[in-house]
């Protein structure tokens, strides 16, 4: 990434040392959630993240991951959330309620908690491309979550030190 002109760059680092985080995870298509969380977790501990600091709780399904997101946020329980599911498209428009809902869900906690809430709810047309997705050909999209739940958590500490005790910009000077 090319630095524009003078602008002041704000980066998170990749250390997961210190931070507490928290895994919502589905049980329903357990055979996919089961595998991304262990890919979180793998990422989670590979920043430094100890397993102390890593709590996870299993919901039924997709559709319940943004109540206890939000419960987790607004408890102070972790500074940053991973949402694990797997919704796969059916013959019905089940699929179609349950997605966006829990894509909605999943942001309404973290506006309303100010916690990140990191989404990796795989939406998939297949379970192959959910196989795939979950560490086959595509990665393990679980611990690309696990390091987005790092960068954010460091991201949401320097914002919040870069505040003056008034809630002003620091960085800015006093008006006069």
């Amino acid at each position: 990434m090319t630095k524009l002109h003078n602008a002041k760059e704000i980066r998170a680092a990749a250390n997961g040392a210190g931070f507490r985080f928290a895994v919502v995870v589905s049980r329903f298509n357990s055979f996919i959630t089961d595998r991304l969380l262990s890919g979180a977790v793998d990422a989670l501990e590979a920043t430094g993240a100890t397993a102390e600091s890593i709590q996870v709780v299993h919901v039924p399904g997709a559709f319940e991951i943004p109540l206890v997101a939000k419960k987790l946020g607004e408890g102070g329980l972790a500074d940053a959330v991973i949402a694990i599911g797997c919704v796969l498209r059916g013959e019905t428009a089940h699929f179609d309620y349950v997605a966006g809902e829990v894509a909605r869900g999943v942001q309404l906690a973290q506006l309303d908690t100010g916690v990140p809430v990191i989404f990796c709810v795989l939406t998939c047309d297949t379970l192959d491309q959910a196989i795939d997705r979950a560490g086959l050909k595509g990665g393990n999209k679980g611990y690309d979550a696990g390091m987005a739940a790092v960068e954010m958590a460091n991201l949401s500490k320097l914002l919040r030190a870069a505040k003056s005790p008034s809630g002003k910009n620091a960085s800015r000077g006093k008006r006069r």
